[in-house]
């Protein structure tokens, strides 16, 4: 119970997540082309020519295949049983959300127009990235230090995989994972000491650039 206290915005994470499969399994299979787009998975031209915009944010909710949600969701509940209680529930959430938007951002940007792409895993590199943060900056502290390197090894390991998997958003993982990394250091956390009001300024440039230059390729690319 008291790690449900802890931990209770990660646990509700999940929870929609497999309520959202449940829902895609009853409009016809989460594998279903059809179900994915009226869903809103990523679908370049359904953002930028059907001005779908909110598909950017829907997309990291769905999941092709019992397999997909499976694996992230077990991830997420792993990582967030660390990152949660070192962001703060708040920060944490907006971390989470706000890297899958980044992840949907660069598939925008680079990817192609005939893909569909879904899933948690834009924002699971988020989280990837925050605690890769995190364990640089407080380099003193044993235990996130360790949690950092371990971080920033999943994300590592899981990117080279990618490459050759077929099916994979690469480029969705890789924006998650820079998203996610800008927001922790212009967010802070919850427990330590923040960055230097520099880097946080920095990081905060850093995200508004990313942002700006994957909307501006991805409306050049599309149309």
């Amino acid at each position: 119970m008291n790690n449900l206290r802890r931990n209770y915005v990660t646990v509700g994470l999940v929870v929609v997540l497999f309520v959202v499969f449940l829902a895609e399994t009853f409009m016809g299979g989460s594998e279903s082309t059809a179900v994915l787009l009226k869903m809103g998975a990523m679908f370049n031209p359904a953002v930028v020519v059907e001005g779908q915009w909110w598909r950017l944010f829907t997309a990291q909710f769905l999941h092709i295949g019992i397999m997909h949600i499976a694996s992230n969701a077990i991830m997420i509940y792993y990582v967030g049983q660390y990152a949660e209680p070192i962001f703060g529930h708040g920060r944490y959430l907006l971390i989470y959300l706000l890297s899958g938007v980044g992840g949907s951002l660069l598939t925008l940007a680079f990817g192609s127009d005939k893909s569909i792409s879904a899933g948690a895993s834009t924002a699971l590199f988020g989280l990837f990235g925050a605690m890769a943060c995190v364990g640089l900056k407080d380099r003193d502290n044993t235990i996130l230090s360790f949690l950092g390197r371990q971080a920033l090894a999943l994300a590592v390991i899981n990117l080279v995989l990618d490459v050759f998997m077929p099916d994979v958003d690469l480029l969705g993982h890789l924006g998650g994972l820079i998203t996610g990394a800008l927001l922790a250091v212009l967010l802070g956390d919850a427990t330590y000491q923040n960055y230097r009001r520099s880097s946080r300024l920095l990081a905060a440039a850093g995200l508004i650039a990313y942002v700006v230059l994957t909307l501006r390729l991805g409306m050049t690319v599309t149309i």
